[in-house]
């Protein structure tokens, strides 16, 4: 399995029910960048993000809860143009949000198609390695964590310097050092090299300075290329069972 079921078994609940339970909390996070996250945190306490762009505002990955307090913040802001997702885990309630805000299209990569558990008009399939939505924005499919595995370039971002807006597709390790890449997380299943270096190759064509992940303060706030190219050499090292190298930031327990 991908994923897992916990000793007690499946739970399921609503939109509704989370209405009445939980709300979105926000986070400005720099300049035309809004974080998006629940409290209490709910499953696996992911955040989304709003990219305010000047070709129409884009809503990054997705949390469950769309209320009406929500809907009323982003119109303020120039509401939601379209949403984007970076692979299924965080589909979620995405075709709620779509419809709050006028059924606006929802870009996923169609090599996840098979993971949409609700069908709608509109969700917008698309293909290829890149599919841009605007002028500053742009798709890069990159795969490993699911075949679909997408992430959002900004060229705008980071005071213009460019930045990534990765989920967990390049998850941001702790110490926001380094990215590292999994096919399962919960059952620590690890991607080949070859498939790590087929992200990396991805989002190598673009400028950018920092990386966004999928948790709050899971940023890596400058030379993230960098940390990129060095935290692919430490993963293959780690995996073809090289000696780790303790400046590269390897922890012993």
């Amino acid at each position: 399995m991908r994923q897992f079921v916990p000793p007690g078994g499946q739970r399921w609940t609503t939109v509704e029910e989370l209405q009445r339970t939980h709300r979105n909390c926000f986070q400005r996070l720099e300049p035309r960048l809004l974080g998006i996250g629940m409290t209490p945190e709910f499953a696996i306490g992911q955040r989304a993000l709003l990219v305010e762009s000047t070709d129409g505002n884009i809503l990054w990955d997705c949390v469950s809860l769309v209320d009406q307090a929500t809907v009323d913040l982003l119109k303020g802001l120039g509401g939601v143009a379209a949403i984007a997702i970076s692979h299924p885990h965080y589909y979620t309630s995405m075709v709620d949000w779509s419809h709050a805000f006028g059924k606006v299209p929802i870009y996923l990569h169609a090599a996840d198609r098979q993971w949409v558990q609700r069908p709608d008009p509109v969700i917008q399939f698309w293909s290829g390695p890149t599919n841009p939505l605007g002028r500053d924005l742009t798709l890069v499919h990159c795969g490993g964590h699911f075949a679909g595995g997408t992430v959002l370039h900004w060229t705008a971002g980071a005071e213009g310097r460019g930045a990534l807006l990765t989920g967990d597709i390049l998850q941001v390790t702790m110490d926001r050092m380094f990215v590292s890449f999994m096919r399962s997380f919960p059952n620590l299943i690890p991607l080949s090299r070859a498939a790590v270096e087929s992200i990396v190759a991805a989002v190598a064509p673009f400028r950018y300075d920092r990386i966004y992940g999928a948790w709050w303060d899971r940023h890596i706030e400058s030379d993230a290329r960098a940390a990129v190219a060095r935290s692919l050499e430490r993963y293959v090292a780690a995996i073809e069972g090289k000696s780790p190298n303790e400046s590269a930031g390897d922890d012993h327990d």
